[in-house]
């Protein structure tokens, strides 16, 4: 199956975080491809990325970064498929230094920003499974399935 999301990262200590937007689009039956693009220590490899994706079959790219957090932007000035970027937690400040970076893009070169984390990672899945399912009657269905599973996990009483 050709790969129709791109999760990216700055480095393969995002992959803590990013497992997760994996996970979800596992679960929802989406094929992706994983790598490791630094907009800072690799930025041909970021150009080469980001400009043949759509070439590549993907539709979407989720794209996570910690820090100065350049890459969902970079991806997304050198392509016209919807870029979600995932802040990854900082030791220094937490996350909200990558939140920051990612959601301050200038008009015309836009990023979806997500949560920082886990709950980012997660929901950068499902917003690329519901951009995805617009064309794709059958994963409407497994994304349907899935949030109404959600709701039926949640509890009625407290204890």
């Amino acid at each position: 199956m050709t790969a129709q999301v791109g999760i990216i990262m700055g480095s393969t200590s995002d992959w803590d975080t990013m497992c997760h937007t994996a996970t979800t689009l596992d679960t929802l039956g989406i094929a992706y491809e994983t790598k490791v693009v630094s907009a800072h220590r690799t930025p041909q490899r970021l150009v080469d990325y980001a400009t043949t994706a759509a070439d590549r079959g993907l539709q979407v790219i989720v794209a996570g970064a910690g820090g100065a957090a350049h890459l969902p932007g970079m991806a997304a000035a050198m392509t016209h498929l919807p870029v979600l970027g995932v802040p990854v937690e900082s030791k220094a400040l937490k996350g909200m230094d990558s939140l920051l970076s990612i959601v301050q893009m200038p008009g015309g070169i836009p990023v979806g920003t997500l949560a920082i984390g886990k709950a980012g990672a997660i929901n950068a899945a499902l917003l690329a499974a519901a951009i995805l399912a617009l064309a794709d009657p059958a994963l409407a269905e497994r994304l349907k399935a899935w949030r109404a599973a959600q709701t039926d996990g949640v509890a009625v009483d407290p204890a």
